[in-house]
């Protein structure tokens, strides 16, 4: 790994400018990790900020570049009341509602609204170049990798950087050609963006301590094939090869081209290329045989639709005898936040469902697993709570941090950074969230 490659993010997407010869752009992105570094330390960079369905906003965090902000957002769930609270703060930004949607992490926003977006971005983007004077540029069509981020670059006008958006599978493709018709548009990727930093740095910490537990219930055996159903980046697929040592058969499954690509780059990266097989298909209907695998897991995937079908493939596709393991997110389960916070504002920051990023109408992210294992006709369960505790050396603290200050008041969160100061000073400062796990055997 280069040097560069190895400075904070926000430093390593201005090497990227800076190697394209560009000195301000508009910038288009939904994870508060990939803009917040631009957004606080290089607003001059920053011709105009565009966040679609961010899950939680700081007003502080945004105040150097609120005049050249939109938000894009749902109108329903918890993310959108708290996006309502912080944007109070910020009375010059320009806050658009798409109608009747829920605007959460896997939602593909600019695949279900790309006109809608699109038109309404577009008139956004040019009078911030009317009051702002961005020099247009013209870039040679192309990919490239500076600083372990790649970038691909189409059309010619005025810079817009696009960043990651979530566990959206189309991401920005559907809005390319009407974008890329008034403006250079540069996409960058690779695994320091957006959720795939998020769910390798989960995947690598405290979390992987509650995939163990999950495994070793499920003990699997050498020559056994496992399937992980919604595998994003791969990382636990590149941590059950190298468990194994290459003994098993393993192969993800996933429903975004985007991810996929990602997890396929990670294992060639690592030298697995050969032990995973990573396929792209729908966790509602796996393009995976009848009674084909010995062991199908799925780890926080069964909010994100119907969880009973979801499940039923999972049952559908395993071998008799074999294990069928799943980890969901526990939304009805409170939370400990340990910071020495007044009992007043720590049972708030720390009530069920709080930190939540929204569950599908037919999704499971609660006790409800446990009777579902029982429906399906899976025996010999083993039904587990866990806590998985978060530091701040973690990316999810940050998130979590993030999502909890957003729908604080000024004084709830002047106590909260009283007390996350105290808490640093001790080295006692965590937050563990919950999860539902269960593991049964079908007859």
């Amino acid at each position: 790994m280069t040097k560069e490659a190895e400075s904070p993010l926000d430093e390593r997407i201005v090497l990227v400018l800076r190697h394209l010869g560009i000195a301000r752009a508009h910038i288009g992105a939904r994870m508060t990790p990939d803009w917040q570094g631009l957004a606080t330390r290089h607003s001059d960079l920053v011709a105009s900020l565009t966040l679609v369905c961010p899950t939680a906003i700081d007003p502080n965090v945004l105040s150097p570049v609120s005049s050249r902000l939109v938000v894009f957002t749902g109108d329903q769930g918890l993310p959108a009341e708290q996006l309502r609270m912080s944007l109070a703060g910020l009375p010059d930004a320009t806050f658009i509602t798409l109608r009747d949607y829920l605007g959460v992490l896997w939602a593909d926003v600019v695949a279900d609204h790309t006109q809608g977006v699109g038109t309404a971005m577009l008139d956004f983007l040019q009078r911030a170049d009317l009051r702002h004077g961005v020099k247009a540029v013209a870039l040679p069509e192309g990919e490239g990798e500076v600083a372990g981020i790649a970038y691909r670059i189409c059309g010619a006008g005025p810079p817009l950087v696009l960043l990651p958006l979530a566990l959206a599978p189309a991401q920005w493709e559907p809005l390319l050609p009407m974008l890329s018709a008034h403006y250079c548009t540069i996409i960058l990727s690779g695994a320091a963006l957006g959720v795939v930093a998020l769910l390798e740095d989960r995947g690598r910490t405290g979390y992987l301590r509650a995939v163990r537990n999950l495994m070793d219930v499920v003990h699997v055996r050498r020559g056994e094939m496992v399937l992980e159903v919604g595998c994003g980046s791969g990382v636990l697929v590149r941590w059950l090869a190298r468990h194994t040592n290459g003994a098993n058969r393993i192969v993800g499954v996933d429903i975004s081209r985007y991810l996929l690509r990602e997890a396929v780059a990670l294992a060639r990266k690592e030298g697995l290329a050969d032990a995973i097989t990573f396929q792209e298909g729908n966790a509602e209907a796996l393009p995976v045989p009848d009674n084909s695998v010995d062991v199908a897991m799925a780890s926080t995937v069964l909010e994100e639709g119907d969880a009973d079908r979801i499940l039923a493939e999972m049952v559908r596709v395993t071998r008799p005898g074999g294990r069928v393991a799943v980890i969901v997110r526990s939304i009805d389960v409170p939370w400990v936040v340990n910071l020495p916070l007044r009992a007043a504002l720590k049972a708030k920051v720390e009530a069920p469902g709080r930190m939540g990023s929204g569950v599908a109408a037919r999704g499971c992210a609660d006790a409800s697993i446990y009777r579902r294992f029982h429906a399906s006709g899976l025996r010999h369960l083993t039904l587990f709570p866990q806590l998985v505790a978060v530091t701040k050396t973690e990316q999810q603290f940050a998130t979590f941090q993030q999502q909890n200050l957003s729908s604080l008041s000024p004084e709830e969160i002047d106590e909260w950074w009283t007390a996350a100061a105290r808490a640093d000073a001790e080295g006692t400062a965590f937050i563990a969230y919950p999860l539902h796990c269960a593991v049964g055997i079908k007859p």
